[in-house]
């Protein structure tokens, strides 16, 4: 067997990373593109690599030079007019060669594990195609398959149907073609194709021509966990890169990315918090079916969208501001109203230190073992401390620890003689036990306690972290005033100003939703206790804090679910309220997710 490597693209997407070589020879974690690919090709024992070579070519011959003398007999291709042809006519020029020996075809921008590679060359099929089923990252050709993995058809760009992407394979671009396929079929197709339609056209049209007229003895190989990617563009290296990073680098490429885990429809992410069972499917409808208005349209401005932020929580609309997220609101609150000496119960949320001056913050760490406290404990700590304003997550997070209103509202009072503002950051209140009456959000509390500022983030419990909505409320009208101002003319777009306009045809949905969350909380909760080295934490919120006990600290822990399990968790243990112990948090997903997630924490025991 041997194997084809076209190499003669441009690269243009990549910029200036392809300005002076082709797209094989840029780096991805410091290894070449085409050094990785040939170092994985010396494995197999093959006859010959034949690598069709055109931009830049002179430098990728250059580069790779004789290094794998002894390991591969490389050969070259020149392709002249690799500006003004596409991939059909790469392959073109190494027809001669296909039809000597069986072939293993290959792109040369793509990185993939090696494993993929011995799934081809080991299957006794004589013809496949490496497919893998489609997902949101995935362009170019696409298939659909026979239940015998037979490729009824293929689907270019211009066919493609989002409607029917469910039945949609990507091609990975990594064929299999035996000697007599190349000489009985593929070739002669090919040049007749090129003949009729012209040399700037793909390889893969060859095939669809060949599947459509039954001609073909082409099979597809679906694969399953392993990894690969194509790389376009810089987004694509940058992917790639965090994918096929080394294990004790993985986790840290993940976490600067902070948030678009959609790119890695594989993982499994227990990090982000939020409601698995809400929206509901009937609000995703109406939303999908107005999507090109509210593509098109300007969103309303802060009047409008205050009024609808007061309408979904039932308060007045000169009693909250909405934001671009709730952290948009601690920003400028944090920054811009908080003068004097905080007062935060540690460990905590870091949005809001993080926007504080550290010489301010007055910290209290609870030294009850799962970190709980109380009402009374807030207020006998902070007594005899000159702090401004108190800040309260509740449900705290990481914790989970929730302090019901019956004792919440005196601890507002108090604070309030004590001439201390009080934030409660109640982000998390519909996940706990009774939640229909634990929210601060109501215009009498508002304004009986001037004092109170209500921090509350949509995306959490109500599972819309996309759309980046969030309120600020508090009775001190001139306070909400001002902070309306401050905010960008446009903060919220339309898609989340929409979303706040129908919530509540949607109320009795959601409100289904956080029962379900919390039956399924208290089932996880069971099923994370019978783990032998973890202590689980009780907790009102959507995560439980859990000290890993014993046979790993919480960082291995955290990075062998990641590389071994698709896993992302929140290693807290480098956090200094934890002294030096070993904790992670572990966000509630649904039902099949826990199930998988108690698995491979059982596995590693």
């Amino acid at each position: 067997m041997q194997a084809i490597i076209l190499a003669a693209g441009m690269g243009k997407r990549l910029g200036e990373l392809t300005k002076d070589n082709t797209k094989c020879m840029v780096p991805v974690n410091g290894i070449r593109l085409i050094d990785r690919m040939l170092t994985q090709l010396s494995a197999l024992q093959l006859n010959r690599v034949v690598i069709v070579v055109g931009y830049q070519g002179e430098n990728l011959i250059r580069h790779i030079g004789d290094r794998y003398e002894g390991q591969l007999k490389i050969e070259y291709i020149h392709n002249p007019i690799y500006d003004k042809t596409n991939n059909i006519y790469s392959l073109g020029l190494a027809k001669a060669q296909m039809q000597e020996d069986d072939t293993l075809l290959l792109e040369s921008d793509l990185i993939f594990d090696s494993a993929m590679l011995n799934l081809i060359i080991n299957h006794p099929y004589p013809n496949l195609a490496l497919v893998a089923k489609y997902e949101t990252w995935m362009d170019g050709t696409m298939v659909r398959l026979s239940e015998d993995n037979d490729i009824v058809s293929f689907i270019p760009k211009k066919a493609f149907k989002y409607a029917e992407a469910a039945h949609y394979y990507k091609t990975c671009n990594i064929y299999k073609f035996s000697r007599e396929f190349s000489c009985n079929q593929y070739v002669p197709f090919l040049e007749a194709y090129s003949k009729a339609m012209g040399n700037n056209e793909y390889y893969e049209q060859v095939l669809r021509v060949l599947t459509a007229l039954d001609r073909s003895d082409l099979k597809a190989l679906p694969i399953t966990n392993e990894k690969w990617y194509e790389i376009d563009d810089v987004q694509d290296l940058d992917i790639a890169e965090t994918l096929f990073s080394d294990e004790d680098e993985l986790l840290d490429k993940y976490h600067r990315r902070y948030g678009g885990y959609w790119r890695f429809p594989q993982m499994k992410d227990y990090c982000y918090l939020v409601n698995p069972y809400y929206p509901s499917e009937r609000m995703k409808d109406e939303m999908r079916a107005n999507f090109d208005t509210l593509l098109t349209q300007y969103p309303s401005g802060m009047y409008v969208n205050s009024l609808l932020a007061g309408k979904y929580f039932g308060v007045s609309q000169q009693y909250v501001v909405a934001g671009n997220g709730a952290a948009e609101l601690i920003k400028s609150y944090i920054e811009n109203y908080v003068q004097g000496h905080i007062g935060i119960v540690y460990p905590t949320f870091e949005e809001y230190p993080n926007r504080a001056v550290a010489e301010r913050i007055v910290k209290y760490v609870p030294q009850h073992a799962d970190f709980a406290y109380t009402a009374a404990d807030v207020q006998t700590y902070f007594s005899d401390k000159e702090i401004s304003t108190l800040l309260l997550i509740n449900p705290d997070n990481p914790s989970g620890n929730f302090i019901p209103m019956a004792d919440l509202l005196p601890l507002v009072e108090w604070a309030g003689h004590q001439g201390i503002t009080i934030i409660v950051d109640e982000s998390f209140v519909d996940f706990t036990d009774g939640f229909e009456g634990n929210s601060l959000l109501h215009n009498d509390i508002l304004e009986t306690y001037g004092n109170l500022v209500v921090v509350k983030s949509i995306s959490k419990s109500y599972g819309v972290p996309g759309l980046r909505l969030g309120v600020l409320a508090s009775g001190n009208k001139d306070l909400i005033a001002r902070m309306k101002k401050e905010v960008a003319i446009w903060n919220i777009n339309s898609f989340a100003e929409f979303y706040m306009q129908i919530f509540g045809k949607y109320g009795s949905d959601y409100t289904d939703a956080c029962h379900k969350f919390i039956a399924e909380r208290n089932i996880f909760f069971e099923e994370l206790q019978s783990v032998p080295y973890l202590r689980v934490i009780p907790s009102q919120a959507n995560y439980f804090l859990c000290e890993v006990t014993g046979k790993y600290t919480a960082t291995e822990l955290t990075h062998l679910l990641l590389q071994r399990y698709n896993i992302l968790v929140k290693d807290c243990g480098t956090k200094s309220a934890f002294a030096g112990k070993q904790y992670i948090r572990i966000a509630i997903r649904n039902r099949a997710d826990n199930v998988f997630f108690v698995e491979a924490l059982k596995d590693l025991a």
